[in-house]
């Protein structure tokens, strides 16, 4: 029971108490006064009687008296009338049951003890005394009476009690509100959500409890904040270059690895390497500091080249050389943006020379373009060579083309792709989550579509065709269809999870279409969503309301690919993902660096305090397992647990 329900029971307790003795102090002097009453109407009665029948009683005429007394005691107030004579000879008596009326309950009649009172007059005639009258007053007559009064007294104190009841309880209520703020704050400190109330109640002790509350909160989230800033410090420490705040070598390569040889829905990829030559001879001329600050310059400008793209790779791998990894795009339509790169760099460059000219060029740029059955370090690889023929050739921009790749762009395989999105012509797979107790959790969706040949593809081929034409929405509804007819179809089949695009988040009607398709499920807790990291802090207003939107059907939703964006976890606390999966590039050497092993288990630590399940992606070997168990991930994902599964 709450405090307030027990406040107001108390005081109603006592209210009754006082209330209930009031109503027997009021009844005992209802009771004495009735008595007294009836005594006073007895006696009166008696007299009355008397002065009427005296001379028939001096005569002893019996049927004068008899009429007399009839008359009176026809009015049903009296249990007995006895006339005596002077000899104390009954001259007549009528006397009646002591039956109470049905109206009465026998529990009020064993409560209540009334004995009728009995009173007697003698009579006297012509100075002579003639005999004695003898009046008691009916029993019934009393209970009858006092029962009503009690009834009409038990019926004003329960109207009273009941409005005393409304009246203190609106009161209450009205006093502790503040108490059920504070009940609402523990509530939410406990989902880790931190909220403080901004007016202070007027009542000294509710004042003190809330500015306590109020000040646990803060405190709480400072120890939050503090945690997820040493996170922070951390990754900046473990893989950012402490110079240009990018991905140091290993982090960025070990990103490159993730997304080229194991996310296959990345897709075809473009590797662009920059590298700023004779950075010694740039050192002696220009000074420390004034090469510092260039390398400072060019990593901020590749970084917002980077923006102009979706789900990209930046950092520093090696002194004078960055890399920035994105979605494929061919040449003649990045060679703009690069070119107008080189322009900004040569001009800043062209500011720190005085009396020397840079070198021609001073900065050089390597394109390379991953194939189907290509490797990260192919695409690395050619990145590089391209660089040396622009060192060897004098040139700016060099493409590599050793590979011919994959024709993703020939018209055939573009139509292929697009009949098939559009018929709905594509089968699912899943590759299952595995709990820490071993079980499964769900399966996350993987999309495939038969190529020319009739032969399953792998996201890789296609998803650059779909993402080329514009059908990212498209395939993502007809997936989304698919694994719902699945759900429908088989009850008791495993639960799963979809991974939504940037182009899904932005479609002005998904929230709309979404609702609708998931409002026919019977269970829509067997289905979550997940959203790529960069994707969600990029896009961070839609994504929380499609969350909130996704909560209020039953739906689950996570974030995939976490813990590599720069912006950190802040958004967490807004968000409040279900479950988070680690990005796969965090998992690939757990069992064999202390770095990712402690970056990690911070992560996890992180968001356990705000109670989100955390996943590792693509595990693949029984000691990466191990170490994850150890350091407390919820659920793994990978080869280990087994290749992927058709959905039936």
């Amino acid at each position: 029971m709450s405090l307030v329900n027990q406040l107001i029971a108390a005081v109603l307790a006592v209210l009754i108490g006082l209330a209930s003795g009031t109503l027997f102090i009021m009844s005992d002097s209802g009771k004495s006064m009735l008595l007294s009453q009836l005594r006073s109407h007895a006696q009166d009665s008696a007299t009355h009687l008397g002065l009427y029948i005296a001379p028939f009683m001096a005569e002893q005429d019996r049927a004068a008296i008899e009429t007399a007394v009839n008359a009176i005691f026809d009015s049903g107030f009296y249990q007995r009338i006895e006339v005596k004579g002077a000899e104390n000879e009954p001259l007549f008596s009528k006397e009646t049951s002591s039956d109470i009326s049905e109206q009465v309950p026998h529990w009020f009649i064993n409560l209540v003890h009334i004995d009728p009172p009995s009173m007697e007059r003698e009579i006297t005639h012509n100075w002579r005394h003639v005999g004695v009258i003898h009046v008691q007053s009916r029993a019934g007559y009393a209970y009858e009476r006092f029962w009503e009064a009690a009834q009409r007294a038990l019926g004003l104190f329960v109207a009273l009690a009941l409005l005393a009841a409304i009246a203190i309880s609106l009161l209450l209520h009205y006093l502790l509100r503040p108490l059920r703020q504070v009940e609402l704050q523990a509530h939410a400190l406990a989902q880790k959500s931190y909220i403080e109330q901004p007016v202070l109640p007027k009542t000294r002790e509710l004042r003190s409890v809330v500015q306590a509350m109020n000040a646990m909160v803060k405190q709480v989230k400072q120890m939050f904040d503090e945690q997820s800033r040493n996170v922070e410090e951390l990754r900046s420490i473990a893989y950012r270059d402490p110079l240009t705040g990018l991905a140091n070598q290993r982090f960025a390569l070990a990103q490159l690895q993730e997304r080229i040889d194991y996310d296959r829905n990345f897709g075809p990829a473009t590797l662009v390497m920059l590298r700023v030559r004779e950075l010694s001879e740039l050192n002696r001329c220009c000074g420390e500091d004034n090469t510092n600050h260039l390398l400072k310059f060019v990593a901020n400008e590749v970084e917002a080249l980077s923006l102009q793209f979706n789900r990209t790779v930046v950092g520093r791998t090696a002194g004078g050389e960055f890399m920035l990894l994105l979605e494929q795009h061919p040449l003649p339509r990045l060679k703009p943006a690069l070119e107008q790169l080189l322009i900004r760099l040569n001009t800043h460059i062209d500011t720190m020379y005085r009396a020397e000219q840079p070198p021609a060029p001073a900065f050089i740029i390597g394109v390379s373009h991953s194939t189907e059955q290509g490797a990260s370090a192919q695409l690395l690889s050619h990145a590089r060579l391209a660089l040396k023929h622009a060192e060897d050739q004098g040139g700016e921009i060099i493409e590599y083309t050793g590979v011919a790749g994959v024709d993703s762009s020939s018209q055939t395989w573009q139509q292929h792709v697009a009949s098939a999105i559009s018929n709905s012509q594509v089968f699912l797979q899943y590759q299952s989550l595995i709990g820490s107790d071993s079980q499964p959790l769900h399966g996350e969706i993987l999309a495939r579509i038969l190529d020319e040949d009739n032969e399953p593809c792998p996201a890789v081929r296609f998803i650059g065709v779909v993402r080329e034409l514009g059908l990212l929405d498209a395939m993502d509804r007809t997936v989304i269809s698919r694994a719902l007819t699945y759900l429908q179809r088989e009850p008791q089949g495993i639960a799963i999870s979809i991974n939504l695009g940037q182009d899904s988040l932005l479609a002005e009607d998904f929230p709309a279409w979404i609702g609708s398709q998931l409002a026919q499920l019977a269970h829509p807790e067997r289905i979550s969503f997940e959203i790529n990291e960069t994707v969600i802090l990029n896009n961070i207003e839609r994504t929380q309301a499609l969350r909130a939107q996704l909560k209020a059907l039953g739906t689950g939703f996570g974030v995939d690919n976490f813990g590599i964006h720069p912006q950190g976890f802040s958004y967490l606390y807004t968000l409040q993902p279900d479950y988070l999966k680690i990005d796969g590039s965090l998992v690939r050497d757990i069992d064999r660096n202390d770095e990712d092993r402690f970056f990690v288990r911070s992560l996890i630590s992180v968001a356990h305090n705000i109670h989100i399940q955390v996943y590792a992606e693509h595990v693949e070997r029984e000691s990466q397992l191990e170490q994850l168990l150890n350091i407390g991930i919820d659920g793994s994902q990978g080869y280990l647990h087994g290749k992927p599964k058709t959905l039936s």
